[in-house]
């Protein structure tokens, strides 16, 4: 995909997980690949969130060399204008702050060579017309969610006409199967979490405001929905006694947790001790800050699918809150995964681990969270070495933005 045109839409509806693996696609088709990506995205808030570098107030603005403008059904910037989107600076606002809608749109969109559909988001109907009058209409991807599903081989890849227009739409699977998409990694990850020492560590900690942990301290990392039952697990991390530290980035979530714990108006950096422990609500962590938490952290909870991926290239035990979806039907999705993260791990931490996954999601039936939670502390030890094992295996799989900018290139040429 050297030097072609890439246009990536984002729809954001689970928080902050579309933008984050937008984002990290788009760098990476960007960086490795040498494609020239924009990102179209309908709320600037949540990629602001997760960089820092992006001003949230700005329709138009260019990042680490990616542009970025807000989808406001009418996008238009030409290949030319690509390298133009940052119009200059602009005050920054709130995160909660939505950028206006520009009145004065230009006359028609330009699509790129390749257009990226994020989580079948859909497109607007005139960049999809203005795709379809072109002589050779664009590498159009819809690139969908991550599921362990079997069904997910079959489908990969494979181009279904648009009902309409007539254009073929590439249906891309990330996936752990070599017949799949794999998943989003940069070709350094591994090198720079395997060189993480102890004194990066320290690092981290004191650039989110706090001193680190002593040791023999146990560290857990909790990015998690509402749902999810957080005040049992603190009550049973206060009932059993040997220290710990829960790190939280601050999110409505963990906002949530402290009011309900009777801490009121709490603002990052926080501390607030808890028996034998401490939760401590950290500022919201850029991408690759998060990467770094997950490397601290002894077992890290986490949410969506950014942060799936993420925790699995961490290789430490983990806990999913998968995002719910009517009549359980994460509950299949869920499962699929255990199925294949479970093979080779021994039945009294495989059982021990399915039962904290389901409790934690409120799937039944599962035993009471404390005990689940304690019945998975005693498994660490092995389940420490089998996500480092996980890890592995998953290198030896396809990379997401590779085969993407691979399968793309093929039917450019």
């Amino acid at each position: 995909m050297r030097g072609r045109s890439c246009d990536i839409f984002c729809r954001v509806v689970d928080n902050f997980g579309d933008a984050g693996v937008c984002w990290r696609l788009a760098r990476q088709l960007s960086h490795e690949h040498g494609a020239r990506v924009r990102l179209l995205i309908d709320e600037p808030a949540a990629l602001a969130a997760l960089d820092p570098a992006v001003d949230c107030t700005r329709s138009a603005q260019t990042v680490d060399g990616i542009g970025i403008a807000l989808w406001n059904e009418a996008p238009a910037a030409d290949s030319a204008e690509r390298s133009e989107l940052d119009a200059g600076p602009a005050p920054r606002r709130g995160p909660g702050y939505r950028a206006p809608r520009d009145p004065t749109p230009p006359a028609g969109p330009v699509p790129a060579e390749v257009v990226i559909e994020g989580f079948g988001c859909g497109l607007p109907e005139d960049y999809v017309a203005a795709m379809a009058a072109r002589p050779r209409p664009p590498v159009w991807i819809v690139l969908e969610y991550l599921s362990a599903e079997p069904w997910v081989e079959q489908y990969h890849g494979k181009p279904s006409p648009h009902p309409k227009w007539g254009i073929d739409r590439y249906f891309f699977f990330p996936g752990f199967a070599t017949g799949t998409g794999g998943l989003l990694r940069e070709r350094d990850l591994i090198a720079r979490r395997d060189a993480f020492a102890p004194a990066q560590r320290a690092a981290l900690w004191k650039d989110v405001g706090f001193t680190a942990p002593p040791a023999q301290t146990q560290v857990l990392s909790l990015f998690a929905y509402r749902s999810a039952p957080l005040y049992a697990l603190i009550a049973r991390l206060e009932e059993e006694g040997p220290a710990v530290v829960v790190a939280m980035p601050a999110e409505p979530g963990a906002i949530a947790l402290l009011t309900g714990l009777g801490i009121q108006n709490a603002q990052a950096p926080l501390a607030a001790k808890r028996g034998q422990g401490e939760i401590r609500v950290l500022p919201f962590l850029a991408q690759t800050r998060f990467d770094e938490l997950l490397w601290t952290a002894d077992i890290n909870f986490v949410r969506g699918e950014d942060s799936f991926v993420r925790a699995q290239w961490a290789a430490r035990p983990f806990v999913w809150n998968i995002y719910p979806q009517t009549a359980d039907a994460h509950r299949l999705k869920l499962d699929a995964f255990l199925d294949r993260y479970c093979e080779g791990l021994a039945s009294p931490a495989r059982e021990a681990l399915r039962a904290l996954w389901h409790a934690w999601n409120g799937i039944a039936p599962h035993p009471p969270l404390g005990e689940a939670w304690t019945g998975f502390v005693k498994q660490e030890v092995v389940l420490t070495a089998h996500a480092r094992g996980w890890a592995a295996r998953l290198e030896k799989l396809p990379e997401l933005a590779a085969e993407l900018a691979r399968f793309c290139a093929d039917r450019l040429k």
